[in-house]
This record gives structure tokens, sequence and C-alpha cells, in this order.
């Protein structure tokens, strides 16, 4: 099965920002590989002037804003390091090892890669409410946070417009939909403890070919 690899822009984001980022891609690569029944709905993003669309579904968000609670536990404890996180779309399919078991087979046809490099800066994440843009002058020069902050806002939209690029330009390898249940083909997301941004795998990101899975 032909699967493909999007590699999405890399953004520089502080820590504080991770939250609102990764809600922003992540749903919005949901909500273009969405098959089944949904009821979209508009999200206007807290730290940027951007609004995105949702699936309204309870367990993509679930799993959502697991993965982006797990992601974020782990830049606290490895600060000031790129990042990745991988979104994947995968066929499931049983296969025979014996008279008497079976194995599932994950048969990965797409793989979404998310790269972040982030910057810690104690004083400003924890005084930083996400409600707020306003940053206390006396911890950074105004004007060089403002030039940032829009910076960060315009690699934001230009990663929402990759994302459609991609879901216009590729579609010859999507499986059929039979018998799908739920808003989305199934799906995980996964986080990678090692990053290499010269395009090789890296350690405990999803194989690129079938996966068994017991």
């Amino acid at each position: 099965m032909n699967c493909e690899v999007f590699k999405l822009k890399e953004l520089d984001v502080e820590q504080f920002e991770i939250q609102d980022v990764l809600q922003c891609i992540l749903h919005t690569i949901m909500f273009h590989r969405a098959s089944g029944l949904i009821y979209p709905k508009n999200v206007d993003l807290e730290l940027f002037e951007i609004t995105y669309m949702q699936c309204n579904d309870v367990v993509i968000e679930r799993k959502i804003d697991e993965k982006i609670t797990q992601f974020i536990n782990k830049v606290k404890k490895h600060p000031n390091q790129k990042h990745q996180i991988c979104v994947s779309f995968y066929e499931s399919k049983n296969k025979q090892t014996s008279w008497f078991t079976k194995k599932v087979e994950h048969r990965y046809w797409e793989h979404w890669y998310v790269n972040l490099n982030v910057a810690h800066h104690p004083k400003l994440d924890s005084g930083k409410s996400r409600n707020s843009k306003v940053v206390n002058p006396e911890e950074s020069a105004p004007d060089e946070r403002e030039a940032r902050h829009s910076g960060l806002e315009l690699s934001l939209r230009e990663v929402l417009f990759q994302i459609i690029n991609f879901v216009k330009e590729k579609k010859d390898h999507i499986p059929s939909i039979e018998n799908l249940e739920g808003a989305s083909f199934p799906f995980e997301i996964t986080i990678s403890r090692f990053c290499f941004w010269d395009g090789t795998a890296q350690e405990n990101a999803p194989a690129w070919q079938s996966t068994m899975l017991g």
C-alpha cells in the first residue's frame, strides 16, 4: 500500500503557545480527513487571530487533548529542544499467524509530521495568561515579542494552507470507505522521543510500513 508522508513547516514556539498551535494543526488535519458524519464547528484561537474547523467529535477531541497534554509534559522535561508529533492514518487487517491465533496488522497509508522548535522562558510562561496577549514590558522588549508573535501567526497560517494543499493534491492513496465507524478513518497520534531534521527516521515514531500489533 502506498503511504504518503507530509512534513509540515517547522514552527518556533514558546511553551504557552503549544496548546493553541497543536489544537489548530491537529484538528485541521482531522477535519480534512473526516469521512463519516460530522457536525463541523468553528473555533477561534485565544492567542492568534485564526479560526479553524473541528469535527465536533468527542472521541477525536479526547485523543487530541490527551496527546497535547503528553506533548507539553515532555517539553517541560526537555526544554529548548525540537519536538515532533505525528498523526497517522491506517487500515486494520486481521492476519492469521497460526491455527489458533490472529494478529491485527496496521497498514499505514498516511503520516503527518508536525515539528515544533520550543523555546523556554520560565518567567514568561509562568506570568503569561492564555487569555491575554499582553506581556510585562520589563520581561521582554514589546516590539520584539510582538514581531515574533506576528511571525508565528503568519507561519501557522502557512501550515494550515500546507494541509489544505496536501489534501487537494494527494488523494489516490486514500483507501475505500467500508463499514467506517465514527467520523474518521482509524488513526493514532504519536510523539517522537528523538527527532532528526534531515528527513531520516526517528526513535518512537510510527513505522512508515506495516506494523504488527498483538
